[in-house]
């Protein structure tokens, strides 16, 4: 079992649904969290204080994680903030909605720079700066099985996030770092719920065995297991989605 009691983890997408509840768990396990937001300030410092609440320490950083300069000033203040990084968590990222054949290319584009660039250029600051005992943990969707219609673009977005993880956990051989991904199902969240009406949120219900969506807090359950204890869990997709197939 890895101690975390002394560990420090950077999450991007902070301040966001399935972001918030990752701090919380890891504040519950005695992290020092760096808070990462793009836009609302007001939001992440909530996150941040809900962190302190629960016995971890926290920080703010900013940027748009698909600029490498404001990146690396982010890793940069976690470290001198904490004096290193072990634990770097992927959660930033968009998700828009079309058929392909209608899609919007603006919105290919801006999914492109978040969910991609954004994931390669924070994965890339990890590799480099990721103290020994550590994990990087990027996000994926469990929509690269399940072939939702409308989620072409976005579900293309993410099967690259999968290609970049699994080949930067072969490329960090020797440095005692894991590289996963997490690829939640349905999930209770503004990015999952908008759009949809009730009928829609209980039909996926009822896809999984469990017969409910997922909360934020099943999924940060996942990324603490990844960042934590399982180190022998190296180089995979996880799908966190109630057994939906």
């Amino acid at each position: 079992m890895t101690d975390t009691t002394h560990r420090v983890a950077l999450v991007t997408g902070g301040s966001g649904g399935i972001g918030r509840a990752v701090c919380e768990r890891l504040a519950r396990e005695g992290y020092a969290v760096a808070v990462h937001y793009a836009g609302n300030k007001d939001q992440a410092q909530s996150v941040a204080d809900a962190v302190t609440e629960l016995g971890g320490k926290a920080t703010l950083v900013h940027g748009d994680v698909a600029d490498e300069k404001a990146m690396t000033t982010a890793f940069d203040t976690v470290e001198s903030e904490f004096g290193g990084i072990d634990v770097v968590i992927n959660t930033a990222g968009i998700m828009l909605l079309s058929p392909i054949a209608t899609l919007d290319l603006d919105d290919l584009d801006r999914m492109h720079r978040t969910n991609i660039r954004g994931t390669f250029v924070v994965s890339q600051q990890a590799a480099r700066r990721l103290r020994a005992g550590g994990a990087l943990i990027n996000f994926s969707t469990s929509v690269t099985r399940l072939q939702f219609p409308a989620y072409g673009a976005y579900t293309a977005s993410k099967a690259a996030v999968e290609g970049l993880t699994l080949i930067l956990a072969r490329e960090l051989r020797g440095r005692d770092i894991t590289v996963n991904a997490v690829a939640p199902g349905p999930t209770a969240t503004p990015l999952f719920l908008a759009g949809k009406d009730q009928e829609d949120i209980d039909k996926l219900a009822k896809a999984a065995p469990l017969e409910r969506v997922g909360v934020p807090d099943d999924i940060a359950e996942a990324v603490a297991f990844l960042a934590g204890p399982a180190r022998w869990v190296n180089g995979q997709i996880l799908f966190a989605n109630g057994g939906v197939h």
